[in-house]
């Protein structure tokens, strides 16, 4: 496995196991797959509905031997009805209880409307009093990435560690990667493989293929390995056993620069989850 150092020191699996859309009665048996194949960093969120089950699974397999907590990192998300100062406490406090853990390792803000600094002050707190060990945020889009660390810094509050954004081939990010380079933030992709029903084919793109052939791996062992060569973090999801054995299987083999300057060119610059779309923001309120 490889590791990201974060901004606090903090280091991070590079890739992890992801539980969205898992539904809770096979979370549980998810993430004890997944710790059992390899995988030591679970992220989950309040809005998933099976953060409890999550931490059932995690807590079983530590009582299994599978791993111990200090070789475990957990990430959960606060959702935006949850975006005050006092509502993020309590949101914490939650979370822990739910996932029958001391301390998470990672908590971000899931979304970038609502009261952020104010939950945002709260997270600061819960860490430096212990309660979770590294901060962030998610799907903060360039021009709200930049104003959110202008004004935290203004707050005297730490820049956060991680931001979870849209990232695959087909959304590459590039002026967003630039500015968290420039602020010292690191990346962690959600979306990895870029597919969807009506939009893209990830597993059918020519290019893909080809270079998946070519190494004798399959395309999403491909994309992730391209994620890691990025720099970036990323989770993949699966209920599967055999595919999640297939997911972190990419640490023995290494894309060539004709690889990745192949799969550069398939950026579109289309986010299949738009965070701008009005009707979005509404369905996040309840307003729809």
């Amino acid at each position: 496995m490889n590791f990201k150092t974060l901004n606090n020191g903090a280091q991070m699996p590079q890739l992890g196991f992801g539980v969205f859309q898992i539904p809770a009665e096979e979370t549980k048996q998810a993430v004890v797959d997944a710790i059992n194949a390899g995988y030591r960093s679970i992220d989950t969120a309040r809005a998933y509905g099976n953060e409890a089950e999550t931490g059932q699974g995690l807590n079983e397999a530590i009582s299994n031997g599978i791993a111990n907590r200090e070789d475990l990192f957990l990430t959960t998300k606060l959702w935006l009805s949850e975006f005050s100062y006092e509502a993020a406490k309590g949101a914490i406090d939650d979370s822990l209880k739910n996932l029958g853990t001391d301390y998470a390792d990672l908590i971000l803000l899931h979304q970038p409307y609502g009261d952020v600094y104010g939950a945002y002050k709260a997270l600061a707190e819960a860490q430096a009093d212990g309660k979770v060990k590294s901060i962030g945020i998610s799907n903060f889009y360039p021009a709200k990435f930049v104003e959110f660390i202008k004004v935290i810094k203004t707050m005297n509050l730490p820049v956060p560690q991680i931001d979870q954004i849209e990232f695959h081939p087909y959304y590459q990010e590039k002026v967003a990667r630039q500015l968290h380079d420039k602020y010292g933030v690191q990346i962690e992709a959600w979306g990895p493989l870029g597919r969807t029903a009506n939009k893209y084919d990830t597993f059918h793109q020519p290019e893909l293929v080809e270079i998946a052939a070519k190494h004798d791996k399959s395309v999403g062992q491909v994309v992730l390995r391209w994620i890691m060569q990025s720099n970036i973090i990323t989770v993949a999801k699966s209920v599967n056993p055999s595919r999640m054995a297939e997911n972190i299987d990419i640490f023995n083999f290494e894309l060539d620069d004709d690889d990745m300057k192949k799969i550069e060119t398939l950026d579109k610059n289309e986010p299949i989850f738009n965070h701008l779309d009005i009707s979005t923001v509404e369905r996040m309120y309840g307003w729809v």
